[in-house]
């Protein structure tokens, strides 16, 4: 018997009994078989999606397709695979970022949590058949079956990635998987969201067979009929049943517990929730029975969902990234059309860390690189550069010696323009001076195609600008990468005035092909990252030259939820460049200039002190070659600590985040009122990506969006009357505060 199982998608929360004949048939989720040996295969199938997923829809499918099974004295066991490349790819993320309603939400987890246990105990055997990826909850519905078998699929990948966007596994993930491979096994999958491939989930024990690709349905089949005859009972609900391992009671779960919540708050400092419910659950949930752990999970897992720093989080890395990676800004509707450019050879001006790094990345993608530089022995050490990098990938066995070769293969060193001719496209990565950077561009467009495009890799010069040295400033646009530019995943796409949507279109053509992720910006000095990621590093600068104590001003970084702190950062990107920077837009503006506490600090640094930062081994900190770097001691007397009568400094923790934090906000905010930015999200999967602002915020503008806007403008209106107009709403935000607008949907 074969039944393509369909249902509407009427109102009532799932899983309802029954299918009424009435219902109008709009979604095909399953097909149904029923073979002569009584196997019922639920094969999934979602319709217009390359990959199944789960919602609503097909989880009512699933629910109602398995419980005529169960009913159907004809049926013997229950097959569940899939007729895409992979098992299933998780929850619908669109969904959860629409649950708003936490009594709906919890109730249909709830609801989910009671079928589940169902299926488990119905008397029937049950087997997943995976032929592929199967992640979230896709992985968590394969555990609700009695056994499981997976294809030796080398892409396939199983794991919990729900925490790296503010959630946890909330169908059961939390409670099934430790009790089938322990708390020590499970604690890193469920709070970390690593996938592993077939062969180390079978090691672990959360599959039970792994079988050549095409059999892993007969095998599964196999089981229903054979060893599965009988031995419908999941571990768990086995008279006897104990923790692999222990559980978070016996001595050993103790030490696991109490070393994994000591770890997660030296990583995270308590910004992330997900992780820490993830604890709870492994806690509270183990200690108990797994009905009880279930209604455990589905409460902590509510309170995610429905919260804001999971909708940010999802928001930012997967829709705003999505959406990013699909090219949506790659200009449409052309009077000429741009078909996707093909790269074969592109040039890279430049064989320093950034300009190897590019090379690499280019590489990587099967394209070949011309790396030229002032000399042959420069140009050499930049594939060197990527020799070095490649071959602790070969030590990690990530990679082989032979694809190491081929890789290298592809990367040209030169010191002679007449090797770019081929090139389709140039990128520069020279000195920070307009004269260098002039220079060649010049004589980089007297050997390459008319049609070829020329990129800069600036950082902060005007794209504009430095267009003005070419004859084809249509062909002119920037490309800035961020450091290491072989491991860091954003690239900032900067159109100038003179820009053409043609040279646009093939530029973000090139950064798909390299796997990099593309915003696009319009032209301004120091762009959208350069220009917002500076303020960062200024406000800790600003915070020192007023007298907080260096120590607390980085630790304050940390604590916001920043990599690394302003002064530390600083030093890593050079306090020299902060100097030099600074130095060259006064030049560039004159009396409209305004001088910054930034400007005075890096100046004493620099051209007092010659503190120039790490690469001189002195900056705000000290990198001595026999241990760890460490503050300065001299800073104290540069920049004398202002503390109260107790000794204590005069601002607290608390205000030093907020100032960090909201300084970013405003002028990102102040890059969309200038049209610098085309859209909030770019803003906020550009600070992720680029300087590592803070995912848990969900960018600067998703912050200002988790604050509420008019208590945005309250925060902003008490520290500009404090510390100036660098805080200063823009006009933007009071507006929108105003009408009761938002930079999102609710």
């Amino acid at each position: 018997m074969t039944v393509a199982i369909v249902t509407a998608i009427p109102p009532a929360p799932f899983p309802r009994k029954g299918v009424t004949k009435s219902e109008k048939l709009e979604y095909t989720m399953l097909n149904y078989t029923v073979d002569a040996a009584g196997i019922a295969t639920l094969e999934w199938d979602y319709p217009g999606k390359s990959q199944n997923i789960l919602n609503e829809a097909s989880l009512r499918t699933f629910v109602e397709t398995s419980r005529m099974a169960l009913a159907d004295p004809s049926v013997k066991g229950l097959l569940v695979c899939s007729a895409k490349k992979d098992f299933i790819a998780g929850g619908d993320l669109e969904m959860l970022l629409g649950a708003t309603d936490v009594k709906a939400f919890h109730a249909s987890i709830v609801n989910w949590n009671l079928f589940t246990r169902e299926l488990e105990k119905g008397g029937k055997p049950v087997a997943a058949a995976l032929c592929g990826t199967a992640l979230g909850g896709g992985l968590e519905l394969a555990l609700c079956c009695h056994y499981r078998v997976a294809a030796d699929n080398p892409k396939a990948r199983f794991g919990f990635p729900e925490v790296t966007l503010g959630l946890l596994p909330g169908a059961g993930g939390t409670q099934r998987t430790p009790r089938l491979v322990g708390m020590m096994a499970a604690a890193p999958l469920l709070t970390e969201g690593k996938r592993i491939k077939a062969a180390e989930a079978l090691k672990l024990g959360l599959i039970h067979a792994v079988v050549a690709p095409g059999e892993e349905r007969a095998a599964a089949k196999a089981w229903l009929l054979g060893d599965g005859q009988g031995n419908a009972l999941q571990p768990w609900d086995r008279k006897g049943f104990k923790i692999p391992g222990g559980g978070p009671n016996t001595p050993a779960g103790m030490q696991m517990l109490m070393a994994g919540n000591a770890m997660l708050r030296e990583k995270t400092y308590d910004n992330y929730l997900a992780p820490k419910h993830i604890l709870s659950c492994l806690y509270e949930g183990l200690s108990t029975d797994l009905d009880t752990g279930l209604a455990i999970e589905a409460r902590y897992f509510t309170h995610l969902a429905t919260g804001a720093q999971a909708k940010a989080m999802i928001r930012s890395l997967f829709f705003g990234m999505q959406e990013a990676n699909k090219l949506a800004s790659r200009p449409a509707n052309l009077a000429n059309p741009v078909p996707p450019q093909k790269y074969s050879k592109i040039g890279m001006l430049g064989a320093g860390m950034m300009g190897a790094g590019i090379a690499m990345s280019t590489a990587a993608a099967g394209i070949d690189v011309v790396l030229l530089d002032t000399a042959q022995e420069a140009a050499d050490k930049g594939k060197d550069y990527a020799r070095k990098q490649w071959t602790k990938q070969v030590q990690k066995g990530r990679m082989t010696p032979e694809a190491m070769e081929g890789l290298l293969g592809r990367i040209h060193p030169t010191a002679s323009y007449a090797d770019l001719a081929a090139c389709e496209l140039v990128i520069e990565a020279v000195f920070e001076k307009r004269e260098i950077k002039a220079d060649v561009t010049r004589k980089t467009e007297a050997v390459i195609a008319a049609d070829a495009i020329f990129a800069s890799n600036t950082s902060t010069l005007p794209i504009t600008g430095l267009a003005e040295a070419s004859v084809r400033p249509a062909n002119f646009i920037g490309l800035h990468f961020f450091s290491p530019a072989e491991k860091m995943p954003l690239v900032e796409i900067i159109v100038g005035k003179a820009t053409s949507d043609a040279t646009l279109a093939r530029a973000m053509d090139y950064v798909r092909a390299i796997g990099k992720t593309p915003i696009v910006v319009n032209d301004s000095r120091g762009f959208y990252t350069s220009r917002v990621f500076g303020t960062y590093v200024s406000e800790g600068m600003a915070l020192l030259e007023e007298g907080v104590p260096p120590a607390l001003i980085d630790k304050a970084g940390l604590i916001a939820g920043m990599p690394v702190g302003p002064l530390a950062l600083a030093d890593e990107v050079s306090i020299e460049l902060v100097h030099k920077i600074a130095q060259q837009t006064r030049a560039d503006l004159g009396a409209a200039y305004v001088e910054r506490a930034a400007d005075r600090v890096a100046a004493k640094m620099v051209a007092e002190l010659g503190r120039l930062g790490r690469k001189s081994g002195a900056g705000f900190y000290d990198y001595p070659a026999d241990g760890p770097k460490h503050l300065w001691s001299g800073l104290a007397e540069q920049f004398p600590l202002r503390v109260g009568a107790d000794g204590t400094a005069t601002i607290s923790l608390d205000e030093i985040i907020e100032r960090l934090i909201l300084v970013q906000s405003v002028e990102t905010l102040r890059c969309l009122e200038e049209k610098v930015l085309r859209a909030a999200i770019d803003a906020d999967v550009g600070a992720i990506l680029g300087w590592g602002y803070p995912p848990f915020r969900g960018g600067p503008i998703g912050w200002l969006h988790m604050l509420g806007l008019p208590q945005a403008v309250t925060a902003l209106d008490r520290l500009a009357a404090q510390y100036g107009p660098r805080f200063a709403a823009p006009k933007l935000l009071r507006e929108m505060a105003a009408r009761g607008e938002r930079f999102y949907p609710a």
